[in-house]
């Protein structure tokens, strides 16, 4: 047997008195301060007939508070049969347990008593077949109609869900599953996937570096594989996957070049699945096999900078969490700002500059819509109540927004260095805000005070809206983009003479964003007879002109239709529902579509649209 490095031991202690030191999360029942899991089995079976897992979770334990005799896990409508602890000589024994009334946000408390303090503790469950997490599609659903797929989505609290656990961030464990599956089809975890693995058995995963619980992944499908690099491969459905390896031939250039700035790559192979349709969002981050929305292949690779952006998580998020989802901007500011520095190594300073652009654009016109209180990054309440967190969104752009400001003024040769330590420093560790604060004084700004006032730290951090001081990024490219755009929206340009036949991705993206609620139906029927915008294959394209169409009254019906049957994003289909439902003449063809579409949607696109149409 192996023994672990002395690093990663130090680690294991360090991440031990960190989470001893964070205030409880608000969103989990699990007393870590007192006990904390530090090992995960899982033992399960997929029935695809009753959309259920069920086996057996067990629990390896590390007790802090001697004088507990309580293990209190986190769950979401999971049936529990039976609970038992492993006693000194082997022996599994029974334990009684009760499990509290459920609470609509956390679910239920899962109360074990016990006489000592086992070592291993196992709870025998089956999920329910709502379970918030699991995502059980049926076979038309799926790209070649021949089998159901299913497949996971634990972030924020829904792994508890799928499985028993101490559901918070603050909580980091290693894990090992055997899963077993109908024949045909394959089990991929964000664990160690062997792309030559038959099933036989049972699929059999581990994964060694420690984990949060959100971090928790599985999907069971018609799945094939290829290689695209040597520590990377991607799944998919078989009519996809050599449109998703062509899509993702540049993953290892991007792990490289994130390296060249961060630090080795800590977790062996980086692979990808591409999901059906119904996945919620862009991307997953789950660390070894990060999931993927069909919605970034474009044939061009034009879309890459999402796989930039869940690579980056590799160390920002997964390999330093934040330790409960008040500090949200840890995973994602930090996680935006580094996409920015991939891409430009790969592809440039003008493409990483529109990008940015976009991205900073799009940050501003959403404070439209986000109330004061929801636009800082962090709130000074106590760490209590989840409804006073930041607006999830604007974390990303403020949060790279924030860091950039400081590798501005810093300078590059200061600020990297100084990032790269952040990460070194407290890997596979769980921190908070404070944490980074001190940090980021000790080794920045006492020996840099003219970086950054405490007065303006302030307002990054607890201030509504994007601080004056701020810095714009401005595109050349975008700028000869914009003369256009002033020039066609005045009609002293004509839509043929537009020389956007030669424009990027981000050059459509944010012209596009610019002429919503500004052009006119004809206009949009001239720019779409001329570039063909309505049969785009550049999704995030598409999506823009759709809205862009809805809101000047163009008729897109019968291509929009196909993409709302067809996507499950949420970034597409909740901004295109409510533009819909608030045009009354749009609004009973948007509820027709909804009622068809529906059930092809992960269950929280459910609830997004589902909230939309009651109000």
């Amino acid at each position: 047997m192996r023994k672990p490095s002395l690093r990663l031991a130090i680690s294991a202690a360090l991440a031990l008195l960190a989470t001893a030191a964070h205030a409880q999360d608000p969103l989990s029942y699990a007393r870590y301060n007192e006990v904390r899991t530090t090992d995960l089995y899982l033992d399960l079976k997929a029935d695809f007939s009753r959309k259920t897992l069920a086996g057996y979770a067990e629990l390896t334990l590390n007790w802090l508070d001697k004088n507990v005799r309580t293990l209190v896990l986190d769950t979401r409508q999971l049936k529990i049969a039976r609970v038992q602890v492993q006693n000194d000589d082997g022996r599994w024994v029974p334990v009684s347990y009760l499990l509290d009334r459920p609470d609509p946000k956390k679910g239920q408390a899962l109360r074990i008593s016990l006489r000592s303090q086992p070592k291993k503790v196992r709870v025998y469950y089956n999920t329910a077949p709502t379970a918030g997490a699991l995502q059980w599609l049926t076979p038309m659903q799926t790209l070649s109609g021949k089998r159901p797929f299913m497949f996971s989505q634990s972030q924020a609290i829904e792994a508890r869900s799928w499985a028993p656990v101490q559901d918070t961030p603050a909580v980091r464990f290693t894990y090992g599953a055997r899963i077993e599956a109908p024949a045909g089809m394959r089990v991929v975890m964000s664990a160690e996937n062997d792309p030559q693995a038959t099933g036989a058995g049972g699929w059999k995963f581990r994964m060694p570096q420690p984990v949060p619980s959100y971090l928790l992944a599985i999907a069971i499908g018609e799945i094939d594989v290829r290689n695209v690099g040597p520590r990377s491969a991607v799944y998919a459905e078989p009519g996809r996957i050599e449109a998703a390896a062509f899509e993702l031939a540049d993953t290892e250039k991007m792990i490289a070049a994130a390296e060249s700035l961060y630090g080795p790559y800590r977790w062996g192979r980086y692979d990808m699945i591409v999901l059906p349709p119904s996945f919620p969002i862009g991307g997953m981050e789950n660390p070894r096999m990060t999931f993927l929305t069909p919605t970034m292949i474009a044939g061009d690779r034009s879309l890459n900078d999402l796989i930039a952006h869940e690579l980056a998580h590799s160390w920002s998020g997964n390999l330093v969490t934040n330790a409960s989802w008040k500090h949200w901007w840890l995973n994602e500011g930090f996680t935006t700002y580094v996409t920015t520095r991939i891409l430009e190594i790969l592809y440039g300073v003008e493409v990483a500059d529109m990008n940015l652009q976009v991205e900073q654009e799009e940050a501003l016109a959403s404070l439209k819509e986000i109330p004061a209180a929801k636009q800082a990054l962090l709130t000074r309440d106590p760490d209590v109540n989840p409804e006073t967190y930041t607006d999830e969104g604007l974390a990303y752009p403020k949060g790279a927004w924030f860091l950039r400001t400081l590798e501005q003024r810093a300078g590059r040769e200061v600020f990297d260095p100084f990032l790269r330590g952040w990460f070194d420093q407290h890997a596979f560790q769980s921190a908070t805000t404070e944490q980074f604060l001190v940090y980021l004084r000790a080794n920045l700004l006492d020996k840099h005070p003219n970086v950054m006032s405490q007065a303006e730290l302030d307002e990054w951090l607890y201030g509504a809206g994007i601080p004056a001081s701020a810095q714009r990024v401005v595109s050349q490219r975008f700028k000869a983009v914009d003369a256009q755009r002033d020039a066609w929206l005045k009609g002293e340009q004509a839509t043929a003479d537009l020389t956007a036949r030669s424009w990027s991705a981000p050059e459509w993206m944010h012209f596009l964003n610019d002429i919503d609620n500004k052009a006119s139906a004809q206009q949009l029927r001239e720019l779409d007879q001329t570039f063909a915008l309505k049969t785009s294959k550049n999704n995030e394209i598409a999506y823009r002109f759709y809205l862009a169409s809805v809101h000047a009254g163009y008729d897109v019906r019968e291509q929009l239709d196909a993409f709302l049957m067809s996507v499950g994003r949420q970034k597409f289909v909740v901004p295109l529902y409510t533009a819909l439902l608030k045009n009354p003449r749009d609004a009973a063809w948007a509820k027709s579509v909804f009622a068809k579409a529906r059930p092809r949607y992960h269950p929280e696109t459910q609830k997004s649209v589902d909230r939309l149409l009651k109000k």
